[in-house]
């Protein structure tokens, strides 16, 4: 291989001329024929048998030129990749200017590189801390939740249904006259006001009493996640078999020492007080280093290939397909029943994608420009304790994970905390 020019094209974008030599490329040529003769049948010969000079008269010169470009190309633009120090976003794409089994072969390889960052302004960064202050009425909402885990579920047998009441339901939909799929149930339980039905339907069950049978008439929403059902008028034929409400019952000391690790309620009260407020630090604390964040996004300026953009989309929808198998779930079946397509879907990870990929370099280039690096024993830590939180043991961790990345990511963990040392809280 030899790197006959390189050439900037554009902010991101080099252009890199490569020569392969005869000797090279006839080499390659011989080994893509050694791997295809197996396949190779003449009239007269057996199948394998036929030899290279045979089968380059009959299918022509450029027989096995193909094969063996692909054996070439990947290696020859990765070793003049690197003679020419470029650090790549996105896989070259490579054209072939001449071929000849005399001279070889001249490509040229439009390579997309990692765009260069200006940053600066990064320390003394301004944001707001605001810690949110607890009531009384954030404790008694706490309170509310121990009521309702020691709730007691009464049955009603002697008045008709109400908001709040649980019911059980047998009902089954109707368009027009016919049935429609998905639209049955039996013994079917339903809080009343809970809003898990569609709008309209559990305000006509309330006022009903137990054996009634009654339509409930209701049209799905415009934008219902079956798109086929979406605006369509229906008739649900229902009947009431049950009735019941929660109970609630009254907070003392009583139920606190049934329900709590504590004797008092004002000792509950006390505990629920620290926890809000500890957690109140926690969350202001979080939306500070956003908001130092969102500012340092901001002041990233410099062009930036859409490849990164689109690669780093495509990392969050592996991540969210994952989560979508652990619940029996595919993209398709998730489609159908948000009406999206995959553009669409993609487009809703966009500005996500492009304030992570900002955020990144940025990071990365403060690293850079305050020289910051890691210890041997930071990296073992990290490894450690990865390894620990998947049940693997350290080798095996760095079998799996790139190091180079790995060690990339402890510096970029340092620099968001350089900027945030470095942030001022604002009045």
């Amino acid at each position: 291989m030899s790197l006959k020019a390189t050439n900037k094209t554009d902010v991101n974008t080099t252009e890199l001329v490569i020569t392969i030599d005869a000797e090279t490329f006839e080499n390659a040529v011989e080994k893509a024929y050694q791997r295809a003769k197996k396949n190779i049948q003449l009239p007269g010969f057996r199948k394998g048998k036929v030899s290279r000079k045979l089968a380059e008269k009959t299918f022509g010169e450029g027989a096995f030129y193909e094969d063996a470009l692909n054996l070439l190309v990947g290696p020859e633009v990765d070793a003049a990749v690197q003679e020419a120090s470029l650090e790549l976003v996105d896989r070259p794409s490579v054209e072939v200017l001449s071929i000849d089994k005399e001279v070889g072969v001249e490509l040229k390889a439009v390579c997309v590189t990692k765009p260069e960052i200006e940053i600066s302004d990064y320390k003394g960064i301004s944001a707001s801390k605001t810690v949110k202050e607890i009531t009384d009425e954030d404790i008694e909402k706490q309170i509310e939740i121990i009521r309702k885990k020691n709730a007691r579920i009464v049955s009603v047998d002697d008045r008709a249904a109400q908001l709040q009441d649980e019911v059980i339901i047998d009902f089954e939909g109707f368009f027009g006259d016919e049935a429609f799929e998905g639209g049955k149930g039996e013994d079917h339980p339903l809080r009343l006001g809970s809003g898990q039905f569609i709008p309209g339907f559990e305000d006509q069950v309330v006022g009903h009493s137990i054996g009634d049978e009654f339509d409930v008439n209701v049209t799905f929403p415009e934008n219902y996640q079956m798109t086929d059902y979406a605006g369509k008028e229906a008739t649900f034929k229902c009947k009431l078999k049950a009735i019941s409400y929660e109970e609630l019952p009254e907070i003392n000391d009583d139920l606190v020492k049934d329900a709590t690790e504590f004797d008092t309620v004002d000792e509950y009260k006390a505990d629920i007080r620290a926890k809000l407020e500890d957690a109140a630090v926690k969350q202001a604390e979080s939306a500070y280093e956003s908001a130092i964040l969102d500012a340092l996004i901001a002041k990233v300026d410099s062009p930036i290939p859409n490849c990164m953009y689109e690669r780093r989309i495509d990392n969050i929808m592996r991540s969210f397909e994952q989560q979508l198998k652990q619940q029996g779930m595919d993209l398709n079946l998730y489609f159908q029943y948000t009406g999206m397509d995959m553009e669409s879907f993609r487009d809703t990870y966009r500005d996500r994608a492009v304030n992570e990929v900002k955020l990144r370099l940025a990071l990365e280039k403060i690293a850079e420009l305050e020289n910051i690096e890691v210890t041997e024993e930071e990296i073992n830590n990290g490894l450690a304790e990865l390894a620990a939180a998947n049940g693997m043991d350290v080798e095996a961790v760095k079998r799996f994970i790139p190091m180079d990345e790995y060690t990339t990511d402890l510096k970029v963990q340092k620099a968001v905390e350089l900027v945030k040392e470095n942030a001022v809280v604002a009045e």
